[in-house]
């Protein structure tokens, strides 16, 4: 399991340009950069590859999975095929994307130094432990590299549940992100990683939050000096 702490920033603007410079201003802050292609007007990999030197995650997240991405799928997996053709450090593809596309993106992986992370979302509920677990071991089963399990928190008892994960990912030895959406959850996001959680997610800025609960990477800079990490 990875037990340095990484922040992860997503970054969601419409345009190379702006996003570019977005990322840029934000690096500091960030080990690890997501590029939400998703949101992007006209999408391309090459330009942030190019000029950011921070580890790149491209994200395409379809809407049935909460993003931006309405159009064709062979088209959604294609970015993220191209991600994996420059050698970027990420891509995240959905855990019920379909048959097709993870078969292709296991096709392409072994020719690449990418890592794949395999997502899934909850943005109602927390489930039970045995629904989560049985999650992460599919995400395991289909060839991640890393899995990211993401639920809602409704209140504590939710926050408790998906940080039990880690134990069981350790087990594993399946390095896993996990946290709680919502304003419940915010604590996990804080304490994910320093209970075995492969890294975390935050925002740009709070007028630019990509998931509900999420906190900016300045302040979760902040938060980890005062915890002394």
């Amino acid at each position: 399991m990875n037990s340095r702490l990484r922040t992860c920033v997503s970054i969601g603007r419409t345009t190379i340009d702006d996003a570019l410079a977005v990322a840029d201003s934000v690096a500091a802050d960030a080990d690890v950069l997501e590029i939400r292609l998703d949101y992007l007007q006209t999408v391309a990999v090459s330009p942030f590859l190019a000029t950011l030197e921070k580890p790149l995650l491209f994200t395409n997240r379809a809407a049935w999975e909460g993003g931006e991405f309405t159009g064709d799928e062979e088209q959604r997996l294609g970015a993220l095929l191209e991600a994996v053709a420059e050698n970027a450090a990420y891509v995240d593809l959905e855990l019920l994307a379909p048959d097709d596309s993870h078969r292709k993106m296991l096709q392409a992986l072994p020719e690449s130094s990418t890592r794949l992370i395999l997502s899934w979302h909850n943005f109602k509920e927390t489930p039970s432990l045995e629904e989560l677990v049985g999650r992460m071991a599919l995400m395991q089963d289909r060839g991640a590299d890393i899995g990211k399990i993401i639920t809602t928190a409704n209140d504590s008892s939710d926050v408790l549940r998906i940080m039990q994960l880690f134990d069981v990912a350790r087990q594993l030895d399946f390095p896993l992100i996990s946290f709680c959406m919502g304003a419940a959850g915010i604590i996990s996001r804080v304490a994910s990683c320093e209970l075995g959680g492969y890294m975390t997610y935050c925002a740009v800025s709070d007028a630019e939050l990509t998931a509900p609960g999420q906190i900016t990477a300045a302040k979760m800079r902040r938060i980890h000096t005062l915890m002394g990490v």
